[in-house]
């Protein structure tokens, strides 16, 4: 009889009562770019700060593949580039003929799409890697996407003007250390890590290929997606010059389903612990109000509009 009233006890205690765990999955990217850190630092602030909630960050080969995660319901948060995030939605290019119902929760800081290459491998300008070696990015990376969309707005055609290789940024690195390739396009925050220890290294010196002439070609088919950027050479020890380029927003984009308290909070979240982001990538303060509503191609949760109503963000 003492046992059965223990039990009962347990069953009916506030513990046992509480609300259960919620556990949210971060998809973000591979180990040398922006997306993982900030990720990892996305999720610790979730686990620390939202009542029973816990969050972790997973490595991924970033947006074409967190896109169709989320679609599958398999993660729960994704960090992707707008222009994959755009095709995702409409069902274009990658995504043909299967829509993905994505929301947008915030935009993020900028990308910056960068061609990385080495004195001595002879580029100088786009045109110069017809017959070179080239990373393009990891299957199902968003680096892929545009580095694709930018060598043919430069008239190259990406599977017979170069010898294509499909390699992540740390990688990209390791097989131009090892002169296996000639350049590799990365699409990334500043600095990238893997792009900022190929600087670093003893006996090389990085180059940035301007890309800022196929602009006029890219917005022709894809409009205000992108955008003119500069990588200032102060960003990369060594390089010799800034380099101007495309640059395309990244986002932070849940499925249509998910919880509007959740979205409202996890918003809320980003913007009040910015600085704690920051800490761990500084491209975490680009992370700004300013013109939020123009800056996403695909419709803002309901549980993010209701945050940026709140502090009174034009647009919503």
């Amino acid at each position: 009889m003492v046992f059965v009233c223990a039990v009962a006890a347990l069953i009916w205690s506030p513990v046992a009562l509480s609300a259960p765990t919620v556990r949210l999955s971060i998809v973000t990217g591979g180990t040398g770019g922006v997306y993982f850190p900030m990720g990892g630092g996305l999720a610790q602030l979730v686990s620390k700060y939202l009542p029973d909630t816990q969050a972790t960050a997973e490595v991924t080969s970033a947006s074409v593949d967190n896109m169709r995660l989320i679609g599958a319901k398999r993660a729960d948060i994704a960090f992707t580039l707008a222009d994959t995030a755009y095709d995702a939605y409409t069902g274009q290019a990658t995504f043909q003929g299967t829509p993905i119902p994505i929301r947008t929760l915030t935009p993020l800081y900028n990308n910056f799409n960068h061609l990385v290459t080495i004195e001595g491998a002879g580029v100088a300008t786009i045109a110069d890697l017809k017959g070179k070696r080239v990373s393009v990015g990891s299957p199902g990376s968003g680096t892929e996407v545009t580095a694709v969309r930018i060598l043919r707005a430069a008239g190259l055609d990406p599977d017979r003007d170069i010898r294509k290789e499909r390699l992540g940024v740390q990688e990209s690195v390791d097989a131009i250390k090892d002169r296996k390739i000639d350049a590799f396009f990365w699409s990334g925050g500043l600095p990238t890590s893997a792009v900022l220890d190929l600087a670093t290294t003893p006996g090389i010196r990085i180059k940035l290929v301007p890309m800022d002439t196929t602009l006029a070609e890219l917005q022709k088919t894809y409009g205000n997606l992108y955008f003119k950027a500069v990588i200032l050479k102060e960003i990369y020890p060594g390089a010799s010059a800034s380099a101007a380029t495309i640059g395309v927003a990244n986002l932070l984009v849940v499925h249509q389903d998910f919880s509007a308290d959740l979205a409202y909070q996890v918003t809320k979240l980003i913007y009040e612990r910015r600085a704690d982001l920051a800490q761990v990538h500084k491209e975490a303060a680009n992370i700004t109000l300013t013109g939020v509503a123009g800056r996403s191609p695909v419709p803002f949760h309901p549980g993010a509009s209701r945050y940026f109503k709140e502090k009174g963000v034009p647009g919503f």
